[in-house]
């Protein structure tokens, strides 16, 4: 657990130094998302981070929080809402504050224990990953609309492994049966190390660069932007619909909008 919360410490900060500099224009550039500008970005991860500090802290208080805001239909509007309340630096600020608190509480805290949150309950250290993905997702948008380049770091493993785990959510998210045949999923680390997922023997297949897959599995990019190697129908389904977040089904990214990585 300490580990992850490391990760998490270094995926902030690369975060907040994409930001730190920018005026109130600044924070108001659109991203790549639609209807969504930088601020509103740090404001969702900063909202996020407090659902799940609360998950961590009290889960019948946060299951009693979700279930009724899930059953109102203006729920989304209502969270877009309390993300942007504050202008840009009041949102970093809160974004610190609710990370700081979130990182703390994680460091003593089972990783084993069971949390709940918006899809299916997970273990607190599946809870610390998920915030790493959506970190680095985000953040890939903020950089994105800065026209700022990051550079890859071992820490996609962390999104590799979310994505690759997350096959039958990209299936379930539309309402598809999941396949029952297993894809083998093998990545270039920045490192030049291999990670691989999923049974050797799978006839269905996915290779490439780590960063490659996690733009794809987090909807940040296009296939076609993307130097993925894929084998086999379930393979090729799933990278067309593939999404490591919870929730209904990404707008993805359209072809040409950005360089291949």
């Amino acid at each position: 657990m300490g580990q992850l919360c490391d990760d998490l410490v270094a995926e902030t900060a690369d975060l907040e130094t994409l930001v730190a500099d920018l005026d109130e224009a600044g924070w108001a550039t659109p991203t790549p998302a639609e209807g969504w500008d930088v601020k509103d970005q740090v404001g969702h991860l900063a909202y996020f981070d407090e659902r799940a500090h609360e998950s961590m802290r009290d889960a019948a208080a946060f299951v009693a929080q979700r279930d009724a805001a899930l059953s109102e239909p203006d729920f989304p509007d209502r969270m877009a809402a309390e993300s942007r309340r504050f202008d840009g630096s009041e949102t970093l600020k809160w974004f610190g504050q609710a990370r700081g608190a979130l990182l703390e509480l994680a460091r003593h805290t089972d990783p084993s224990r069971r949390v709940p949150w918006y899809g299916p309950d997970m273990s607190a250290a599946s809870s610390i990953t998920a915030r790493i993905m959506e970190t680095w997702a985000h953040g890939q948008d903020v950089a994105d609309a800065l026209g700022r380049r990051r550079g890859p770091t071992d820490r996609l493993r962390h999104v590799a492994f979310i994505g690759a785990r997350a096959l039958p959510n990209s299936y379930q998210a539309r309402g598809l049966a999941v396949p029952v045949s297993p894809v083998r999923v093998e990545l270039e680390a920045p490192s030049g190390d291999i990670w691989a997922f999923g049974p050797e023997e799978a006839a269905d297949q996915v290779r490439g660069p780590a960063l490659d897959f996690c733009l794809a599995v987090t909807q940040r990019r296009h296939l076609d932007d993307l130097d993925l190697e894929f084998v086999g129908p379930v393979a090729t389904e799933w990278l067309s619909i593939a999404q490591a977040f919870a929730g209904p089904p990404g707008s993805g990214r359209s072809p040409g909008q950005f360089a291949k990585s």
